[in-house]
């Protein structure tokens, strides 16, 4: 996601001072012509907007607090994006955070797959003072293809956790549905484009069917980041009183592809697992057989 980012800054005309813990991500940047930073800390220090893109809640907090808090005991104060999807609790206490350290924050996790905000399909779902949005509006224009602002910090952490809950039951539903329709003896290819013409059609058939019925996995959203947001999303229906049991079906499948070693492939590997199951015996959440 952080190279989709960069690369809509760079073809909008921004300068980007970008790091990555991937020596070879940093190296791209510089061959886009962007430039890249020795640390954290350098982006900190040099970049307004700063704009985060890392994998979890934690990486969020020491980003900012170890880091970008430090640039502001010196009087700078950058306007900080962050567009990971994390706990929104946590990015709600940490935006209070910064507001005591008087340092700019907005959440705006994204939905859209790398590819999509690569294309310019990204949609923010923004979380903060609407004022700053609209202080970075260049910068998000050029991001995204639109952007709503929901409410605090943390609402758009919770928006982003709906929406994805969506759209990865869609994902699981469209991998189970093409594998029913080949065990009935249809051709993929062919009824996935009869599906894309159905009362069943949705987004999904068009950024993940192609993957799953050539096999082709390549990650623009992996199989342990969709986890890691299943597990967001179970920990948010618990405190809530609300059980998800489809929800529970899909972090089930996850799991098991994680098991399998697939955490990073695309999380339309999910069809793969829909397949393993194919003799009536599926694993459990402890990894032992048991009937589906």
């Amino acid at each position: 996601m952080g190279q989709a980012l960069a690369t809509r800054l760079l073809d909008g005309g921004f300068a980007v001072l970008g790091f990555d813990i991937d020596p070879a991500k940093s190296a791209w940047l510089a061959a886009r012509g962007g430039q890249a930073a020795a640390s954290v800390a350098e982006v900190a220090t040099r970049a307004n907007p700063v704009v985060l893109a890392v994998f979890s809640t934690d990486q969020v907090e020491d980003v900012v607090e170890r880091h970008i808090f430090s640039a502001t005991a010196s009087g700078r104060r950058p306007i900080v994006l962050c567009t990971s999807t994390c706990d929104p609790d946590a990015i709600a206490r940490l935006g209070e955070r910064c507001a005591a350290q008087g340092l700019p924050f907005l959440e705006m996790p994204v939905s859209g797959t790398s590819e999509q905000v690569r294309r310019g399909d990204g949609v923010a779902l923004i979380g903060g003072d609407p004022a700053l949005a609209e202080a970075v509006a260049p910068v998000l224009d050029a991001l995204f293809a639109a952007r709503h602002h929901i409410g605090r910090v943390g609402d758009g952490g919770r928006a982003k956790l709906a929406v994805n809950l969506i759209l990865g039951l869609n994902r699981l539903a469209l991998a189970e549905g093409l594998v029913f329709a080949e065990r009935l003896g249809l051709d993929p290819k062919a009824f996935l484009k009869v599906a894309q013409g159905s009362a069943a059609a949705s987004q999904v058939m068009a950024t993940k069917g192609p993957k799953m019925v050539a096999g082709e996995f390549s990650p623009e959203g992996r199989v342990r980041q969709t986890l890691k947001d299943v597990h967001l999303m179970l920990d948010q229906a618990r405190q809530h009183g609300q059980r998800l049991p489809l929800l529970e079906v899909h972090e089930d499948i996850l799991s098991a592809c994680v098991r399998q070693g697939e955490a990073d492939l695309d999380n339309s590997r999910v069809i793969a697992e829909v397949r393993r199951r194919r003799d009536g015996l599926g694993p459990g959440p402890d990894g032992a057989r048991r009937k589906t």
